[in-house]
């Protein structure tokens, strides 16, 4: 294990100083979460800190630290996972590997402990107590709802996929050595107390997991302790490890992930492939064979001249560019993210009332999860599309939001399954000619609109994309 640097109790003044800048007190007792909207959620979930401030201060630029001490909002941190739930949840069925794993951080390395199979409570216990180990629970918003309702939110707040991980972790241990991430990391403290050591980066905005060796590391930039109701956050890049200072029993905390492979270079990787077939049927330059033998040659310096200039006529291009296409990242997200967290509310997943007329008002259901797209592989066509629980023609029921909240962030390959029901999971939305993008872009503004105002060229089509989309409970009438 590496060294904590001294006894926890003589660390008070010193780590004052080394986390003065990351330090952020509570002026006033924070709010319980606020789950109106996704912008209320993420404004509770930061509290005190504004939004604003957020992304202009610390947003993948330097972590967050936010010391709380408020009993209630602490009471709300552990009703999302507690050491207590492992008994429960083990006897639904969980597995090594799968949804936990056991590791303990020995000479600065990771050490898994993982047996074979299904997880045993009484041995997962054992290991905890007797081995020091930490248990990491994948994913536990599979099971925890209000972690489903934070995540779900967050998803719609960012635009990107949501995951978590439970780190339950005896006293005078650590799981894992000092590491950086390529997701953006919020920290909940829920049970017990963390002590926490920041490093510089070494790869700043990282792309991929890594472990660090201690003498490569340096000094801790911010040194501090978590406590029930507190909140970390730092970019990814940040070296981190984190141990169960001795005198607590343990700690639980969850790592709220986002905003993996999300950067401009993965969205210029996905779109810049549409621009190119886009423009390759218009201009002629694209359609020009490359050069004899460009293929096997090893100079190619008037080659790059040539596609240089090719390149600043995309650029030209793309700042008239009316749709840029998204393929695989718009379509990873919308295939993969949470469904709406309704509760016992079913009224929204069936059409009811009145059916859209011309003279009807109607208004866009779930917007936030409601995703209007051009595809590439499409010729002339705009869909909107709906996240894979709501399957084409009979709307999606509570027992569909579960099976799309069992799988998430699992890794499962569902793209090209079929369902009970025959129908394949790519063919959740509704496609229409790409005449009808506008009116489409009307309806999912937000705001109330009669059908008759709708940019189409008839009332027949006006009329019918008001009915296919209330058919699919898309709109309110």
């Amino acid at each position: 294990m590496p060294k904590k640097g001294g006894k926890h109790a003589e660390m008070g003044k010193e780590m004052q100083v080394q986390c003065k800048r990351a330090k952020v007190e509570a002026a006033c007792s924070p709010s319980i979460m606020s789950f109106e909207s996704p912008d209320s959620l993420f404004g509770s979930l930061i509290s005190p800190i504004k939004p604003e401030v957020f992304f202009r201060e610390y947003w993948e630029q330097k972590p967050l630290l936010v010391q709380r001490n408020d009993p209630l909002l602490a009471a709300y941190y552990q009703s999302l996972f507690q050491l207590s739930d492992l008994k429960e949840l083990c006897s639904q069925g969980l597995y090594y590997g799968r949804d936990i794993n056991i590791c303990r951080c020995v000479n600065g390395k990771k050490k898994v402990l993982n047996k074979e199979g299904k997880v045993n409570y009484m041995q997962l216990k054992k290991d905890f107590d007797q081995k020091k180990a930490t248990i990491q629970f994948h994913q536990p918003q599979r099971f925890k709802e209000e972690l489903w309702k934070i995540q779900e939110k967050l998803e719609c707040y960012f635009g990107s996929l949501v995951g978590s991980n439970v780190y339950i972790t005896p006293q005078g241990s650590q799981g894992l050595p000092p590491h950086y991430d390529d997701v953006e990391v919020f920290i909940l403290q829920l049970e017990g107390e963390k002590h926490w050591r920041l490093y510089k980066p070494t790869v700043h905005l990282a792309r991929e997991y890594n472990v660090e060796s201690e003498d490569r590391i340096g000094n801790p930039t911010h040194e501090f302790v978590l406590k029930p109701g507190d909140l970390l956050y730092f970019p990814r890049g940040t070296i981190h490890q984190a141990d169960t200072p001795p005198g607590i029993s343990y700690s639980t905390h969850v790592t709220i992930s986002t905003y993996q492979n999300n950067s401009w270079g993965d969205f210029l990787l996905d779109a810049i492939p549409g621009l190119v077939f886009d423009t390759a049927k218009e201009d002629v330059a694209l359609r020009t064979s490359i050069p004899r033998q460009l293929l096997m040659q090893v100079d190619i310096a008037d080659s790059t001249k040539k596609l240089s200039s090719i390149l600043r006529m995309l650029a030209d291009r793309l700042e008239n560019t009316r749709e840029l296409r998204s393929s695989d990242m718009k379509k990873d997200f919308i295939m993969n993210r949470l469904p709406p967290c309704l509760g016992c509310d079913s009224d929204p997943l069936t059409p009811g009332g009145k059916l859209p007329k011309l003279d009807s008002k109607i208004r866009l259901q779930f917007r936030d999860h409601a995703i209007i797209t051009v595809e590439p592989d499409q010729e002339n066509s705009v869909s909107i599309k709906k996240p894979p629980l709501w399957v084409l023609g009979w709307g999606w029921g509570r027992a569909a939001g579960v099976a799309g909240r069992e799988t998430h962030m699992m890794g499962t390959e569902e793209d090209d399954t079929t369902s009970e029901e025959g129908t394949s999971q790519q063919t959740h939305g509704l496609r229409f000619p790409l005449s009808y993008l506008d009116a489409l872009k009307q309806i999912w503004s937000g705001s109330i609109v009669y059908v008759k105002e709708l940019k189409l060229t008839s009332d027949e089509e006006k009329e019918n994309l008001a009915l296919s989309l209330w058919t699919e409970c898309l709109i309110k009438v």
